[in-house]
Protein backbone atom coordinates (compact mmCIF):
# COMPACT_ATOMS: atom_id res chain seq x y z
CA UNK A 1 0.00 0.00 0.00
CA UNK A 2 1.65 3.40 1.17
CA UNK A 3 4.89 3.70 2.48
CA UNK A 4 3.99 6.38 5.50
CA UNK A 5 5.96 8.23 8.36
CA UNK A 6 5.29 8.35 11.82
CA UNK A 7 6.85 11.02 14.05
CA UNK A 8 5.75 10.81 17.83
CA UNK A 9 7.50 11.22 20.79
CA UNK A 10 5.41 9.45 23.00
CA UNK A 11 6.32 5.53 22.95
CA UNK A 12 2.48 4.32 23.27
CA UNK A 13 1.04 6.53 20.83
CA UNK A 14 3.47 5.66 18.44
CA UNK A 15 3.30 2.18 18.86
CA UNK A 16 -0.55 2.34 18.69
CA UNK A 17 -0.04 4.54 15.08
CA UNK A 18 2.17 2.35 13.75
CA UNK A 19 0.31 -1.16 14.57
CA UNK A 20 -3.11 0.21 13.05
CA UNK A 21 -1.42 1.31 9.88
CA UNK A 22 0.31 -1.74 9.56
CA UNK A 23 -2.44 -3.76 9.98
CA UNK A 24 -3.77 -1.97 6.74
CA UNK A 25 -0.87 -2.83 5.12
CA UNK A 26 1.21 -0.03 4.54
CA UNK A 27 4.93 0.31 5.30
CA UNK A 28 5.17 2.36 8.10
CA UNK A 29 8.64 3.96 9.47
CA UNK A 30 8.89 5.39 12.85
CA UNK A 31 10.40 8.76 14.21
CA UNK A 32 10.71 9.87 17.68
CA UNK A 33 10.86 13.94 17.18
CA UNK A 34 10.66 16.41 14.41
CA UNK A 35 14.38 16.53 13.78
CA UNK A 36 14.85 12.20 13.03
CA UNK A 37 11.70 12.67 11.18
CA UNK A 38 13.18 15.71 8.92
CA UNK A 39 16.02 13.43 8.94
CA UNK A 40 14.36 10.90 7.48
CA UNK A 41 12.41 12.67 5.06
CA UNK A 42 15.67 14.21 3.62
CA UNK A 43 17.30 10.92 3.45
CA UNK A 44 14.70 9.17 1.65
CA UNK A 45 14.40 12.29 -0.74
CA UNK A 46 11.00 13.04 0.46
CA UNK A 47 9.10 9.83 -0.80
CA UNK A 48 7.06 8.98 1.67
CA UNK A 49 3.18 8.84 0.33
CA UNK A 50 2.43 10.86 4.09
CA UNK A 51 4.06 11.69 6.93
CA UNK A 52 1.68 11.68 10.25
CA UNK A 53 3.30 13.59 12.82
CA UNK A 54 2.55 14.87 16.42
CA UNK A 55 2.32 18.74 17.33
CA UNK A 56 4.04 19.06 20.23
CA UNK A 57 7.35 16.91 20.50
CA UNK A 58 10.73 18.02 22.11
CA UNK A 59 13.68 19.42 20.14
CA UNK A 60 11.51 20.58 16.79
CA UNK A 61 7.84 20.16 17.23
CA UNK A 62 5.63 18.84 13.91
CA UNK A 63 4.79 22.79 12.58
CA UNK A 64 8.60 23.32 11.98
CA UNK A 65 9.63 19.81 11.20
CA UNK A 66 6.55 20.55 8.37
CA UNK A 67 7.43 23.90 7.11
CA UNK A 68 10.84 22.66 6.85
CA UNK A 69 9.71 19.55 4.86
CA UNK A 70 7.90 21.25 2.61
CA UNK A 71 9.86 23.76 1.51
CA UNK A 72 12.23 21.00 0.48
CA UNK A 73 9.83 18.88 -0.89
CA UNK A 74 6.36 21.01 -2.00
CA UNK A 75 4.65 17.94 -2.94
CA UNK A 76 4.91 16.31 0.59
CA UNK A 77 1.46 15.21 2.39
CA UNK A 78 1.58 15.65 6.19
CA UNK A 79 -1.45 15.35 8.90
CA UNK A 80 -0.85 16.25 12.45
CA UNK A 81 -2.02 15.08 15.51
CA UNK A 82 -2.34 16.40 18.71
CA UNK A 83 -3.87 16.84 22.13
CA UNK A 84 -4.32 20.61 22.51
CA UNK A 85 -6.65 23.10 21.00
CA UNK A 86 -3.97 25.85 20.93
CA UNK A 87 -1.48 23.64 19.18
CA UNK A 88 -4.69 23.00 16.67
CA UNK A 89 -4.84 26.83 16.22
CA UNK A 90 -1.04 27.21 14.94
CA UNK A 91 -1.69 23.86 12.28
CA UNK A 92 -4.61 25.74 10.69
CA UNK A 93 -1.80 28.60 9.85
CA UNK A 94 -0.06 25.77 7.47
CA UNK A 95 -3.22 25.48 5.13
CA UNK A 96 -1.83 24.02 1.69
CA UNK A 97 0.91 22.31 3.47
CA UNK A 98 -1.03 20.03 6.04
CA UNK A 99 -4.24 17.91 5.06
CA UNK A 100 -5.33 17.02 8.22
CA UNK A 101 -5.57 17.51 11.89
CA UNK A 102 -6.40 14.49 14.16
CA UNK A 103 -7.16 14.85 17.62
CA UNK A 104 -6.00 12.72 20.40
CA UNK A 105 -6.39 10.63 21.69
CA UNK A 106 -8.03 8.73 18.82
CA UNK A 107 -9.37 5.04 18.30
CA UNK A 108 -7.65 2.82 15.79
CA UNK A 109 -10.39 3.14 13.32
CA UNK A 110 -10.00 6.70 13.46
CA UNK A 111 -6.66 7.04 12.65
CA UNK A 112 -7.17 4.28 10.24
CA UNK A 113 -10.04 6.04 8.44
CA UNK A 114 -8.09 9.94 8.74
CA UNK A 115 -4.92 8.47 7.26
CA UNK A 116 -6.87 6.34 4.52
CA UNK A 117 -8.95 9.46 3.32
CA UNK A 118 -5.46 11.89 3.36
CA UNK A 119 -4.06 9.12 0.86
CA UNK A 120 -7.42 8.80 -1.03
CA UNK A 121 -6.91 12.09 -1.92
CA UNK A 122 -3.98 11.69 -4.14
CA UNK A 123 -5.10 8.38 -5.69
Amino acid sequence: MAKLLIVEDDESVRTLAARALERDGHKVTIATDGAQGLDMIRQAGGYYDLVVSDIRMPEMDGIEMATAAAREFPTMRIVLMTGYADQRERAEELNGIILDVVQKPFTLAEIRARVGKALSCFA
